[in-house]
């Protein structure tokens, strides 16, 4: 984005970024809200808007945007890395997208309970079945099903420990979703789930061009800037030092 001519904010501001609770709470490290407030002056105010040390999104950011100037590399390779295989194996365009998105909130928002926020976050422009799936998937990971050929990850041994007992509302989930009639939507996105440290070739986004515009309803203003129940979410990753 080097040709974007647009004015930067805040000009002639030194400019604070306040990281997010969620970012440092539980770490050890203080709240860096009291050291920061007192700083402010005539100089010195709190970032709102473009970070010039982020890629600048375009004005109406598109999903492969995201991918390409918000999104992580491991988020980006694992996803590209699932779809891919999806796609190669034949499966429809809803199995592709869900594994597409599957981790869309790792990529630049949140990791905790990242199912349930990424299936919100693509809900209001997706088929209902893919962000089913996206939601469930989060649960079903830690269901074995041996009769279709998954069991629990070995990788989670490594991840969370030997005796790692997942929360009740997961089990819930995972067991209600397997009755679902979609069960096989988010099943295969557990499958396809492929992780960081497994071999995945480089990939661009726009290889997916055609299925996203197939089955990804991209808002004429671009994500963030439409009014959907998500658009919040999305701004936030445009956005993502805004001081509020």
């Amino acid at each position: 984005m080097n040709d974007d001519n647009r004015p930067w904010p805040q000009a002639g501001y030194n400019r604070m970024i306040m990281p997010s609770p969620i970012a440092w709470i539980g770490t050890g490290t203080p709240d860096p809200e009291p050291a920061l407030v007192p700083l402010m002056d005539d100089s010195n105010v709190f970032m709102m808007g473009d970070n010039p040390a982020l890629p600048r999104m375009p004005e109406r950011p598109t999903l492969i945007d995201f991918f390409k100037y918000r999104f992580n590399p491991i988020a980006v390779n694992h996803l590209l890395g699932s779809a891919k295989r999806a796609m190669d194996d034949g499966h429809n365009d809803k199995v592709i997208m869900a594994c597409l998105l599957h981790d869309v909130s790792n990529g630049c928002f949140v990791r905790p309970d990242h199912g349930y926020w990424g299936a919100q976050m693509i809900a209001p422009y997706v088929d209902e079945e893919v962000a089913w799936a996206v939601k469930y998937h989060q649960a079903l990971r830690y269901l074995p099903d041996p009769e279709v050929g998954y069991e629990y990850p070995e990788s989670y041994y490594k991840f969370f420990g030997q005796n790692y007992q997942p929360p009740a509302y997961i089990m819930r989930d995972a067991q209600y979703a397997r009755e679902h009639r979609w069960y096989m939507t988010a099943r295969l996105v557990t499958m396809y789930d492929i992780y960081f440290f497994e071999k995945i070739e480089p990939i661009a986004p726009e290889y997916f061009s055609d299925v996203i515009a197939r089955s990804f309803r991209q808002p004429p203003e671009g994500l963030g800037h439409d009014d959907s129940p998500s658009s919040h979410m999305w701004r936030t990753m445009i956005w993502p030092n805004n001081f509020l």
